[in-house]
C-alpha cells in the first residue's frame, strides 16, 4: 500500500510499504477514504522538531473497517469509522475519567505501540487500529462528499479548539478571543461560539483565514500582534481583556499574546503543540490572577458529543479545507501548507 514517509526538512513521500494486518485480537485494519495535514504536521516538515530516521506521519483518518480480530466487539467489517489523533484502550484510569491521551494502553499513530509492533501512519492507504474498542467511533452510514469533511475535523481540529473552549471555562455571554488563525484556531472560533460566547474575537493577519474565522463565527478580527494588539482588544471590547482567551499555536509569542489578553481573573485555555516556548513566567499570571488550563486535547472523549451536531447539520467545521488532493500529491499538500496557500488540505487516497 502507498504510506506517506517524512526523511526529513521539507522531505515528505509516497511509498510503497507492506499492508497492515491483524497482529493482536483487539486490532482492526480501516481502509483510509480520508485524510488530511495537520499544523502540527508542520513541526517536523519545518525541522523544528528532529526526524532522527524515516518515518509514517499523519493522525488524522476516517474510513472503513476492512478486518478485525477476535476480540473486537464495537465495529464489524463494512463500518464506517473516525479515528482520533490517539488510540486508547477506553477502560484504565485515564480513559474513564476523559483523558484518552494519556491511557496506559494506547499511544499516537506512527510510531511503535506497547508491543513494539508498528502502528501506521494516517497519511496513508490503509491502518493498523490497536485497540479497536476503545479507539474507534462508528458513523451510522457512510457520508457523502458535503459532510466528509466535517466528520474528517473530529479526529483532531474540532476535538482540539472544542478542548481549548472548555478548558478556558467558556460560558453563555463570555466574551472571547483566540490566538491562532490555523484549523485549531478557527475551529476553537465556532466551539466557543458553540458553547455560547456572546462575542469572538480572533487575531489573524491573512485576509482568506478572516473570512472562514467570520464564516464560523469570529465577531471581529484583530491583525496587530503584541502590545499593541492587546492594546486593540482592550479597546474593542472596552475591558482590561477577555473573559477567554483560546491560544492554537504553541510558540512564544503566541502563549505571552493569550496571557495578556485575558482580563484580570479570566482564563487562558492552551491547545497549542508547545514547540518553541523557551520559558513561562508567572509573574503576569499571578498578578493578573489568570488561570492557564488546557493540554492536548483527549478528542475521543468529545468524538460521539460532536459527531451528533455534525450529523444533524448544527456543526460544521468543514469550511476550515480549503483544498483537497489526491494521497499521491501529499508533498505538494505539505508545500501548500507551510507556505500558507492552503489552511488545510484533505487527502483522498
Amino acid at each position: 500500500m502507498g504510506a506517506t514517509m517524512i526523511h526529513g526538512p521539507g522531505d515528505v513521500r509516497l511509498e510503497e510499504v507492506a499492508d497492515p494486518r491483524i497482529l493482536r485480537p483487539g486490532d482492526a485494519v480501516v481502509r483510509v477514504t480520508a485524510a488530511c495535514v495537520c499544523g502540527s504536521d508542520l513541526w517536523r516538515y519545518r525541522g523544528v522538531v528532529p526526524v532522527r530516521e524515516p518515518g509514517r506521519i499523519g493522525h488524522e483518518f476516517v474510513g472503513v473497517v476492512e478486518e478485525v480480530g477476535t476480540q473486537v466487539r464495537t465495529v464489524v467489517p463494512g463500518d464506517f469509522v473516525v479515528a482520533p489523533f490517539a488510540y486508547s484502550c477506553g477502560e484504565c484510569f485515564s480513559c474513564v475519567r476523559g483523558v484518552q491521551t494519556s491511557c496506559e494502553r494506547g499511544g499516537f499513530w506512527g510510531g511503535p505501540d506497547r508491543n513494539g509492533n508498528l502502528v501506521d501512519g494516517g497519511q496513508g492507504e490503509h491502518v493498523r487500529v490497536p485497540l479497536a474498542d476503545g479507539t474507534l467511533v462508528k458513523v451510522p452510514e457512510v457520508p457523502d462528499d458535503g459532510l466528509l469533511p466535517s466528520i474528517l475535523t473530529l479526529t483532531d481540529v474540532m476535538g482540539t479548539g472544542h478542548h481549548a473552549a472548555l478548558r478556558g471555562g467558556v460560558r453563555p455571554g463570555a466574551t472571547v478571543a483566540v490566538v491562532g488563525d490555523g484549523a485549531v484556531g478557527l475551529c476553537a472560533v465556532l466551539a466557543a461560539r458553540r458553547l455560547g460566547a456572546e462575542r469572538v474575537v480572533i487575531f489573524s493577519r491573512h485576509p482568506d483565514r478572516q473570512a472562514v474565522a467570520r464564516q464560523l463565527g469570529a465577531d471581529d478580527v484583530i491583525a496587530a500582534r503584541g502590545e499593541d494588539g492587546v492594546g486593540e482588544l482592550r479597546d474593542l471590547l472596552g475591558a482590561p481583556g477577555a473573559d477567554v482567551v483560546l491560544e492554537a499555536v504553541g510558540n512564544q509569542d503566541a502563549m505571552e499574546q493569550a496571557i495578556a489578553a485575558a482580563r484580570p481573573g479570566g482564563n487562558v485555555g492552551y491547545v497549542g503543540v508547545p514547540n518553541g516556548i523557551a520559558h513561562l513566567s508567572i509573574r503576569p499570571l499571578f498578578s493578573r490572577n489568570v488561570n492557564l488550563l488546557g493540554g492536548v486535547a483527549p478528542v475521543r472523549a468529545y468524538l460521539e458529543e460532536l459527531l451528533a451536531d455534525v450529523l444533524d447539520g448544527t456543526l460544521a467545521p468543514g469550511r476550515v479545507f480549503d483544498r483537497t488532493l489526491p494521497l499521491d500529491d501529499v508533498a505538494a499538500a505539505y508545500a501548500a501548507m507551510d507556505d500558507r496557500e492552503a489552511i488545510k488540505v484533505l487527502l483522498r487516497p
